[in-house]
């Protein structure tokens, strides 16, 4: 079992925990967060439909889609004139969901959080 974490880079002393932090300080812009949120929400979008869903301009969505292309968090497509948006895996995703989960649990009081409550909330 421990040869499984050493392979996937689970081991503390794995050379992939650098990187990781990287990856955690490029997801901890909240516009960054909201624009994968979009993207999960809508597969693929363009910088228009990406700034009106997260409310910032288009030319700021741009330079935080930069800097998530940069990391490999997102890839583009083109259609025409326009450049279409996408996650490039699951990973970006499922790290701002559970990171989503562990705020909600951070003001939840006391109270069992609504992720915890399943799809009917």
């Amino acid at each position: 079992m421990n040869a499984d974490k050493t392979i996937c880079g689970l081991d503390p002393s794995s050379e992939f925990v650098h990187l990781a932090a990287e990856v955690f300080g490029i997801l901890s812009d909240p516009t960054r967060i909201r624009i994968v949120l979009a993207l999960r929400a809508a597969s693929e979008l363009s910088v228009n439909a990406i700034a009106d869903a997260v409310g910032k301009s288009p030319s700021g969505v741009s330079q935080h889609l930069a800097r998530l292309r940069m990391a490999r968090m997102v890839t583009t497509r083109q259609e025409g004139t326009r450049v279409l948006y996408r996650l490039a895996d699951e990973h970006a995703s499922a790290l701002v969901s559970e990171a989503i989960k562990q705020a909600e649990h951070s003001v939840a009081g006391g109270q069992t959080p609504r992720h915890h409550h399943g799809p009917q909330g």
